[in-house]
């Protein structure tokens, strides 16, 4: 029997296996106790023991707030060791970044950008790091990146909770080193969405220096964890809108294509593999991001024609995720989600390089009846897609 490390490995790189991993990902465990008595499961089998889950996700310290802002003792915790700074009163965490994020969102929101106007200087001794306060109370956006110093991503202990994943689920679970919140969505964490996008075209030169300033930070992370025992590196970078890319190619090739390779470079160099998540319509970037050594793609949402995405990469990149979780899984009938998992399955499956999944977390506004549908038939399913061909 292969452990789920071995079967992921397997998965990506087209070996034998027994049957494809999956990952379902649940935004409200509260439903649990619901879903295990709707599936049947016996008292001595978990939820998660029946989906089996593959995958799991570690995370620096400093990262933890982009998770777990909800859970506020966790955060206090993090505040003592300078990894938050936390404002209850007005429902907000502040990570290391000094970036807010909201708590009690369902989904991730970043509601504070510290870099997107000047802050008081009342502001800033209360809130932001020390390192950045020069920076956040600087009168122009220029002056404001130029100033900016990332986190220090040798700060001691942050890295302590990756390594007691990887002792308790490593020799077992796939475990990867979180890069969400990457390059590009970092720097619009610290300026703004319309901010960067704007300066990304009148003021490219100001806009790289803060990708480099991230990139700097971000490769000395992923130096660090490639002298650990994980199998991969990940970025984690929303390229693209339901629709089509946030940016045409030609801005992404300039700017964030030599970050991206530089911060993949040492990976590949070590024999790693490369995973990214990237939501939207991403496409137009895929020949690009193959090229500079991506293994991995998640979630990889329908919005990109799951067909021509097989056809055209399908030998050299795996797919994790694919099943809808906008429209098909809280508006359609059971019957519409075994049909549609089914299909995906089979031809993402189909030969290998497909971690099963849906296209996002599985939110709270899914009914019941919909998410035992989805549970159901992965289990019947992943055992067959593979070995057609």
């Amino acid at each position: 029997m292969l452990t789920k490390r071995e079967r992921v490995r397997r998965t990506i790189r087209r070996e034998e296996i027994d049957y494809l991993p999956s990952q379902i990902t649940f935004a409200d465990r509260t439903r649990d106790k619901a879903i295990h008595a709707a599936l049947g499961l016996p008292a001595d089998v978990t939820l998660d023991e029946h989906i089996q889950n593959h995958m799991v996700i570690s995370l620096t310290k400093q990262d933890y707030p982009l998770f777990y802002r909800n859970d506020l003792n966790l955060m206090r915790e993090l505040e003592a060791v300078g990894c938050a700074r936390v404002d209850e009163e007005h429902a907000v965490v502040y990570d290391s970044w000094g970036m807010g994020v909201r708590v009690g969102s369902d989904g991730f929101f970043a509601c504070f950008h510290p870099l997107e106007s000047q802050q008081s200087e009342a502001f800033a001794e209360r809130w932001m790091p020390p390192r950045i306060r020069e920076a956040v109370t600087a009168p122009t956006l220029e002056e404001r990146i130029r100033r900016y110093t990332p986190p220090d991503p040798e700060q001691p202990g942050i890295y302590d909770w990756m390594q007691r994943d990887l002792d308790q689920h490593g020799s077992r679970a796939f475990v990867f080193p979180s890069g969400y919140f990457g390059i590009f969505e970092r720097a619009y964490g610290l300026v703004s969405i319309p901010a960067l996008l704007e300066h990304m075209v009148t003021a490219p030169a100001l806009v790289m220096e803060l990708f480099e300033k991230i990139t700097d930070y971000k490769l000395q992370v992923t130096r660090h964890v490639l002298r650990m025992d994980f199998d991969a590196v990940h970025c984690g970078d929303d390229l693209g809108t339901q629709l089509g890319p946030f940016f045409a190619p030609r801005l992404f090739r300039e700017m964030l294509k030599p970050c991206y390779r530089r911060l993949w470079s040492p990976a590949k160099e070590a024999g790693k593999l490369v995973m990214m998540h990237s939501c939207g319509c991403v496409m137009d970037f895929l020949p690009d991001l193959v090229e500079i050594g991506l293994d991995v793609l998640e979630p990889v949402q329908p919005c990109n024609d799951l067909a021509t995405l097989k056809q055209r990469f399908g030998d050299r990149l795996t797919f994790w995720g694919g099943i809808d979780t906008q429209q098909l899984l809280p508006f359609g009938t059971p019957a519409d989600i075994r049909r549609e998992a089914a299909r995906v399955i089979h031809l993402l499956g189909r030969g290998g390089g497909h971690i099963i999944g849906p296209s996002q977390e599985v939110m709270k506004d899914v009914p019941l009846e919909n998410v035992v549908a989805l549970i159901e038939t992965i289990v019947a399913e992943r055992a067959v897609a593979h070995r057609m061909q």
